[in-house]
């Protein structure tokens, strides 16, 4: 069977976050999105816990509600400021991991993404003992990821970076920037949502598709570690332009810059605060191959585009959180089931009938790929914008649109 899964999401008790980021939330909205396996995200906080707790076990690592299946993970900071993604057992093996790390942090009942006066080794020492996997988290972006601030693999785990199975590409990378870094090549990939919210435009907004015998962590475990047949068949995300760190920019101001004008700048904007370096950069910087090499077992990717932000494209709102917005996601659910469907599923000619014609126009441009996106970077998100009228193509309401269906993987 194949199952979506989105691996990387924060509860309430994490910063920046919405207080509807509720367990129930959580299995409500995954099916939705046409997600049916969720993380947890903060599995070592007390208080979540106990919400986490509150979902049918299915065995020692997984949790059902609402019919969307649950595996316990978190997100720690390391004391070089690098974020590690964990995937635990069971909940024995939280209690065990959470009690070696107690005296090496300060905020683990304060905060769901604790800090760990801790570096990579010693983490993924410790996940080894339980039996957890570990990877770097948005491995690329600039602030607190594993290539901010090593060159490797070697340099962030040392002797553990053999044990480490995956990593994690964050909004801002996708596959063909990863595989140009020939010690990624025997790693599995992972898309990821790292949702704060439980809106349709940041759940599950990037996922991965598994071939695996049922939807449980130990499944999971061995599709990431591509045993017994289980493996990633496919990652789905954002094009990379639309993350907040793509491109090289000011901070405050948001100004794009080469790197070489950067380094020239002395990493200064004209405006007087700080330039960041792009994910874009700073792979071209570790890259070992100036094009991307996919290893044998490398899954396609698919990049997608949230529906709500489309339908805001197409109605001319300025932000996918309007309650027209959400009205006409609403209408677009309920007849079709989940966001993926009406994205890359549903023939165009039975989506017509439900909604308007400029959400049809809109949805018949993504997938024909005639979305421009203008590129993000200094953690402002990249936009999209569609075709102008001199360059827009009438859906023509007939045959299924050619475009490759998530259903033909």
């Amino acid at each position: 069977m194949q199952v979506n899964a989105d691996l990387h999401i924060h509860s309430r008790y994490s910063g920046a976050t919405s207080d509807r980021m509720t367990i129930e939330a959580l299995a409500f909205e995954a099916p939705r999105k046409g997600i049916q396996i969720m993380a947890t995200g903060d599995c070592l906080n007390g208080n979540w816990l106990k919400e986490i707790r509150t979902g049918e076990r299915i065995d020692d690592g997984t949790l059902e509600m609402n019919k969307t299946r649950f595996i316990l993970t978190t997100e720690v900071e390391d004391n070089h400021r690098v974020h590690h993604l964990l995937f635990f057992p069971s909940f024995s093996a939280v209690e065990e991991f959470k009690a070696r790390i107690t005296p090496h942090s300060k905020n683990l009942e304060t905060d769901g993404r604790p800090n760990v006066n801790l570096d990579g080794i010693a983490l993924a020492s410790l996940a080894k003992d339980v039996d957890a996997l570990i990877g770097p988290a948005h491995a690329f972006t600039p602030w607190t990821a594993m290539y901010a601030y090593h060159s490797s693999l070697e340099h962030c785990y040392g002797d553990l970076a053999s044990y480490i199975s995956f990593v994690e590409l964050g909004l801002s990378a996708d596959t063909d920037y990863a595989d140009t870094i020939q010690e990624l090549h025997r790693l599995t990939f992972l898309t990821n949502s790292d949702s704060h919210s439980p809106h349709p435009v940041r759940i599950a907004r990037e996922f991965t598709r598994f071939e695996v015998q049922d939807a449980t962590f130990d499944e999971i475990k061995k599709a990431i570690l591509r045993r017994g047949g289980n493996k990633p068949v496919l990652n789905v995300g954002l094009p990379p332009q639309e993350g907040k760190y793509n491109e090289t920019a000011c901070i405050s101001c948001f100004t794009h810059y080469s790197l070489e004008e950067a380094v020239r700048r002395r990493w200064k904007c004209s405006c007087g605060k700080r330039i960041k370096k792009g994910v874009r950069d700073r792979i071209r910087e570790i890259a070992t191959y100036d094009t991307p090499h996919h290893p044998g077992h490398r899954p396609p990717y698919v990049h997608l585009i949230p529906l709500s932000e489309i339908i805001a494209k197409a109605l001319g709102q300025h932000t996918p959180f309007t309650q027209t917005v959400s009205r006409r996601w609403e209408e677009l659910i309920t007849v079709f089931g989940s966001e993926i469907s009406v994205l890359l599923d549903a023939e165009l000619d039975k989506i017509a009938p439900v909604t308007l014609p400029a959400i049809v126009d809109a949805i018949h441009a993504f997938r024909e790929h005639r979305v421009i996106i203008i590129p993000g970077g200094g953690g402002k998100y990249g936009t999209i914008e569609l075709p102008s009228d001199e360059e827009y193509t009438p859906v023509s309401l007939g045959p299924k649109n050619s475009q490759t269906s998530l259903l033909d993987y």
